[in-house]
């Protein structure tokens, strides 16, 4: 069984311990074969081992010569129950398990989160190659941005549709969330177009807007949702690659119950796993001449937020729009109805609203 209920804290960890799995689907008609990784609520006779460095997962990061450990042990059994499901989309340049941090958090307040790594990384026709030219360049990424809401969908598909690999858990159709980072939150703001699975969305500094800075993926977004979908934005103050500017313009067209939190002294590696070295490896990186600006105007990470500040950010918002809306807890709806900027404050992150003639509408019906 799980362990006891405390007082609703979504920035603490859930009382579940996680499991995780990494399973292979084959897309037939792509003829594509993604890595999926799923987290997931795990039984008590594991608790405390995700949280232990000698029994908590470890892998290897794709391309670099580093290993990481996440907060989840492997292929442990799972805690029986019927789950919401959270999607998770990462970056471009990133993979499947950039936003462990996130992830494992999630699967803690009783959801099963999958994410995959997307075309871009595992099709080898989408992979860049040598001495390739602009069109050759521009068509691969066409390619990738075509990919990304069908990779999803796929996904959705493995999960919903079959059995689940992991005994004793289920899928609740009915409470089913995405969320994604840069690309990765392109994606989650376009799969409700075409999706009407997709009941609640968290886009983390979301690619999208129709003024992207140079070298930046031109995507588009059509906000044609046709229904409801609340969706929560999490951005940063100084997002060189992805402005502030462009969350609001993305906020303002959504059409959906929203909110934007922005968080102080942030870039665009602030919803990442070891925020630090990602921003400064980001920083020492050989750029293209189109993005050499990103490291001119990048702030040293010591004069931004912490990750651990950032990472608590994230954690606890997402958690709590998605409990409002697919568990409809109401200890969930009364935070989203308090103010939030100074439960932030309670807990030493500097971040406030983006006050909007529509928030108000944020806020969900109560449950009972």
């Amino acid at each position: 069984m799980a362990l006891p209920d405390a007082a609703y804290d979504p920035f603490e960890r859930g009382r579940f311990p996680v499991g995780v799995r990494t399973i292979e689907a084959l897309d037939s008609g792509r003829n594509r074969l993604f890595n999926c990784e799923i987290w997931y609520p795990a039984t008590v006779a594991h608790a405390g081992e995700d949280l232990a460095f000698e029994t908590q997962d470890a892998f290897s990061v794709p391309n670099r010569n580093e290993q990481r450990r996440q907060a989840a042990v492997r292929n442990v059994a799972a805690e029986r129950g019927n789950y919401p499901l959270v999607v998770f989309s990462h970056a471009s340049a990133f993979h499947r398990r950039g936003g462990t941090f996130l992830c494992t958090h999630l699967a803690s307040h009783g959801y099963v989160v999958a994410a995959l790594d997307h075309s871009e990384v595992v099709a080898p026709e989408l992979s860049p190659k040598q001495n390739e030219t602009d069109e050759q360049k521009a068509a691969r990424w066409d390619e990738a941005i075509a990919s990304r809401v069908p990779d999803v969908r796929f996904l959705l598909d493995q999960l919903v549709d079959s059995p689940l690999p992991i005994g004793g858990i289920a899928i609740d159709v009915d409470a089913i969330g995405i969320v994604g980072h840069s690309f990765g939150g392109w994606t989650a703001l376009a799969v409700p177009e075409v999706d009407a699975r997709i009941r609640a969305v968290v886009a983390l500094a979301p690619a999208g807007s129709s003024k992207p800075r140079p070298g930046i993926l031109p995507v588009k977004l059509t906000f044609a949702w046709g229904r409801d979908v609340p969706t929560l934005y999490l951005v940063a103050e100084n997002d060189v690659a992805l402005p502030l500017s462009g969350m609001y313009e993305l906020f303002e067209r959504t059409k959906s119950r929203k909110q934007m939190v922005v968080l102080r002294r942030a870039d665009h590696a602030h919803f990442m796993d070891n925020v630090e070295h990602e921003h400064e490896t980001m920083r020492a990186l050989p750029l293209p001449p189109e993005l050499a600006y990103l490291k001119n105007e990048m702030r040293p990470i010591g004069e931004l937020c912490s990750g651990e500040s950032a990472n608590l950010f994230v954690r606890g918002l997402a958690v709590c729009h998605l409990d409002a809306f697919l568990k409809r807890k109401r200890p969930a709806q009364d935070l989203l109805a308090s103010n939030i900027q100074s439960e932030l404050s309670k807990r030493s992150i500097d971040a406030f609203l983006h006050n909007s003639s529509s928030t108000q509408s944020y806020q969900p019906t109560k449950s009972p």
